[in-house]
């Protein structure tokens, strides 16, 4: 028997059957406990920690990293985590990292189908499908691709993963996620961020989920500047919600998988790795409604830079370039007079890994669907199929509201080598190429 225990603001236990409590703000320290008097007074690690706990640090930097960039977290746990039998390696079944086996990478246009799901029992963890990746693994560099497609509950198994930290957005199904930190859920149009080394479980409440995962190797990511914009707009710190204090007190035999360097390994205990009753700092996992990101564009003629849609980003060691950003395309009004609205046509040095996770994708009329991912390379040509340009080009202009629509897209300042499984896929269509053909010559001089 699991006995799952988390006090909300107010002081209540909160079960299965209520609403989580969160605390707001993005990157804040925080100070929650599962249990009263669970944190010590004026210090972290005390000679005995208060209600015969344990002490114990997360630090997500290093501990000289700058004040204002510095990460970790104190946590008082039942029983210290490094109580555990010897790692032994397993399979990682379709989970793979960079730099990514193929010994051909194409420059071409790619875009898959959406995977169906399992009918066989399958996990988050097993579900993991990389797609692609890139820069490198060791060198804390680039980022992984991964889609999932869950059938079954974690109950015995839980997840680290010492790699990256892992950006989750569900397309299909919702995701209860227990952490060592407390308890996360989170719906389609919603996102959740685990960090790199933060223990958790997915669980499944409609029975099956399906969605994608951007694995950040790089820097945390973090909110992006905003330079003229000003103070406001685009994801607000308020906005990101980290979980409340929560704890498993749990004694029988479990699994912690952890992925190290690209490969799956698997540690036994004999207790619950999720036992932490108090906590204190700023390094925490985090969820965010994506419906409440302030959408900004023009309010008089062109298309501006896809870059205002950037909800997090991850930068790298060259200033404006980023490691990786996660960009969304929600419904929003388009106003521009005598614009092209949709995106121009383009060739980017940044490569674009795209997802959709309700309605339609503006810039493509049919083909790209919920579930569905599209892949265009550094300096790959792209923009509007021959259907949306037709009738982008030559539609009277008035104010309209693109809505019931959720589209994404994971960039990356490096090439995503995309992996020779994801090539082989039966969802890779094999004639995306086509949607550009019957484009008109118009020149006539």
């Amino acid at each position: 028997m699991t006995d799952v225990h988390q006090i909300s603001a107010n002081g209540l236990l909160v079960s299965s059957g209520q609403e989580l409590a969160y605390l707001p703000g993005f990157g804040n320290q925080h100070v929650t406990e599962a249990v009263p008097g669970a944190l010590p007074e004026g210090r972290n690690s005390p000679q005995r920690a208060p209600l015969g706990l344990y002490a114990e640090q997360l630090s997500g930097t290093a501990f000289t990293a700058p004040r204002h960039h510095n990460r970790r977290t104190w946590v008082y746990r039942i029983r210290p985590s490094a109580q555990h039998s010897q790692y032994r390696r397993v399979d990682a079944r379709n989970l793979l990292a960079a730099p990514i086996a193929n010994e051909a990478p194409e420059p071409n246009r790619l875009r898959w189908d959406a995977p169906p799901l399992s009918e066989a029992p399958v996990t988050f963890v097993e579900s993991l499908f990389t797609m692609g990746a890139t820069g490198d693994v060791r060198a804390q560099d680039g980022v992984a691709i991964h889609l999932y497609g869950a059938t079954a509950s974690m109950d015995r198994e839980y997840f680290v993963n010492a790699d990256g930290e892992m950006l989750i957005v569900p397309e299909q199904g919702r995701l209860r996620i227990p952490t060592e930190l407390g308890i996360l859920e989170v719906s389609p149009g919603e996102i959740v961020v685990i960090p790199r080394g933060i223990r958790f479980q997915v669980q499944l409440p409609d029975g099956q989920a399906r969605g994608y995962v951007l694995e950040n190797y790089g820097h945390m990511l973090t909110l992006p500047e905003l330079g003229p914009i000003g103070a406001n707009g685009l994801a607000n710190h308020r906005d990101f919600l980290s979980p409340v204090a929560a704890y498993q007190d749990r004694d029988e035999d479990v699994v912690l998988h952890q992925k190290y360097l690209g490969n799956l390994w698997a540690a036994d205990y004999d207790h619950s790795p999720l036992d932490v009753v108090g906590w204190h700092g700023n390094y925490a996992p985090y969820k965010y409604d994506l419906s409440k990101f302030m959408v900004l564009g023009t309010v008089s003629f062109d298309h501006p830079d896809p870059s205002i849609y950037t909800v997090l980003s991850s930068q790298s060691a060259v200033p404006g370039t980023a490691n990786a950003d996660f960009v969304i395309f929600p419904p929003r009004w388009l106003v521009g007079e005598d614009t092209f609205r949709p995106p121009w046509y383009h060739r980017n040095i940044m490569s674009e890994f795209m997802g959709l996770v309700y309605g339609v994708y503006d810039a493509k009329a049919e083909g790209f669907v919920p579930g569905g991912a599209s892949l265009h390379n550094t300096f790959t040509s792209h923009g509007a199929d021959h259907a949306t340009y037709e009738r982008a080009s030559t539609v009277e202009l008035q104010p309209h509201k693109i809505d019931n629509t959720l589209a994404f897209m994971f960039e990356t300042r490096l090439p995503i080598v995309v992996s020779e499984q994801a090539m082989a896929a039966a969802t890779l269509q094999p004639d995306y190429d086509d949607v550009w053909n019957g484009i008109e010559r118009h020149f006539r001089p």
